[in-house]
């Protein structure tokens, strides 16, 4: 309980009694501090009363004994519990330093656009340097002068490729009868149903199989490789490797980086395939066509090079996510929260690849017609 403030003809009074704790509603001294300064008067605390106090207690005194002093009224706290006035002087003992409080201030627009560039330039020196060791890691495997375990690769190998088969094979499935769907609406109109055979085939083999598999890797596979190296960063496993004298790039990047790409044109075969078969559900099922149908006009419509086309782009999907998982790895920090992040920035790096390198092969192919 805690009662206002009260006064005499001698000094301005503040009774405090019950419980001075956290979240309870303490009487405001303003009006008390303001007369006690008109009238050149003590302001006095009573807290005899008090039952039970916490910080909430040394907060308030101190604020009341900082506006006291402001305003040049002198403060009575005799009866205050020792404990409380120990609290308020042990605050009180070192000033606050300058500087020490966070504050925000906002840059200006050149020096935000200074900063954003130099931070992009900073990002592609480090990815072009890592690039170039990873070369010369590959080049040291030719050659057998690479430093690594067998064991490790055929793992890697295993994670990327037999593991992955069921997310894919429920992707691919589900995305060649979207296509199939989406495209039965629009050719019913013109009465050229038996073309949808033609369009789940082309748009599986040329795009949408190696993208949708690239995809599925990058959150999969690249997100695992930043979180492995990433947590053995943090635990300096890797500082210990270049302790010993076996270069992380042969022992840790190499691996995972010819694992994804072998495995990744196999994967986007495989994703081919049952993209056409998902199509073929909605041939079958929905336009009544036979299967000898359906499938005879996909693969009529199939060459070689269109087939190559997305093997060619699957491959450099498993290289860039190879390269971004293990780049963010061995950029986390050394902290678990790093290792988040690092998995985090991986996916991100790697579909951003993904997406560029698409755009820039789909370019050549169009040049080369």
């Amino acid at each position: 309980m805690q009662e206002s403030p009260q006064t005499n003809t001698n000094e301005y009074t503040i009774v405090l009694s019950g419980a001075i704790t956290l979240g309870a509603k303490l009487p405001d001294a303003k009006e008390a501090i303001t007369n006690a300064a008109a009238a050149k008067q003590t302001l006095r605390v009573v807290g005899s009363g008090i039952s039970d106090w916490d910080s909430a207690l040394a907060v308030y005194l101190l604020n009341i004994q900082k506006a006291c002093a402001e305003k040049n009224v002198t403060l009575d706290t005799s009866t205050i519990p020792e404990g409380a006035l120990a609290l308020i002087a042990l605050s009180l003992a070192v000033e606050e330093r300058k500087g020490a409080r966070r504050t925000e201030t906002s840059s200006p627009l050149l020096e935000r656009i200074g900063n954003a560039s130099l931070s992009i330039w900073k990002e592609a020196v480090s990815m072009m340097s890592f690039l170039g060791e990873a070369t010369l890691s590959l080049g040291r495997f030719v050659t057998g002068r690479a430093r690594y375990r067998r064991s490790d690769l055929w793992v890697a190998i295993e994670q990327c490729g037999p593991k992955a088969l069921g997310i894919v094979t429920t992707i691919s499935l589900l995305v060649g009868t979207i296509l199939a769907f989406v495209g039965s609406i629009q050719l019913k109109m013109f009465g050229a149903e038996v073309f949808v055979a033609n369009l789940v085939g082309i748009s599986m083999t040329m795009e949408m199989g190696a993208l949708m598999t690239g995809i599925i890797l990058a959150g999969r596979t690249g997100a695992a490789f930043a979180a492995e190296l990433g947590t053995m960063q943090v635990n300096e496993e890797i500082d210990a490797l270049q302790t010993m004298g076996i270069p992380p790039m042969d022992y840790l990047v190499m691996p995972r980086m010819i694992a994804l790409a072998i495995m990744t044109p196999l994967l986007v075969i495989y994703a081919d395939l049952i993209g056409i078969v998902g199509g073929s559900i909605v041939g079958v099922f929905s336009l009544n066509m036979s299967p000898q149908l359906y499938f005879s006009q996909t693969f009529s419509m199939l060459t070689l090079w269109t087939c190559m086309q997305g093997l060619i782009k699957g491959t450099t999907f498993g290289i860039l996510i190879a390269l971004a998982g293990c780049l963010r790895g061995m950029q986390c920090g050394r902290s678990a929260s790093a290792v988040g992040d690092a998995a985090t920035s991986a996916v991100v790096t790697s579909i951003v690849l993904i997406v560029v390198s698409d755009a820039i092969w789909t370019f050549i192919f169009m040049l080369t017609g």
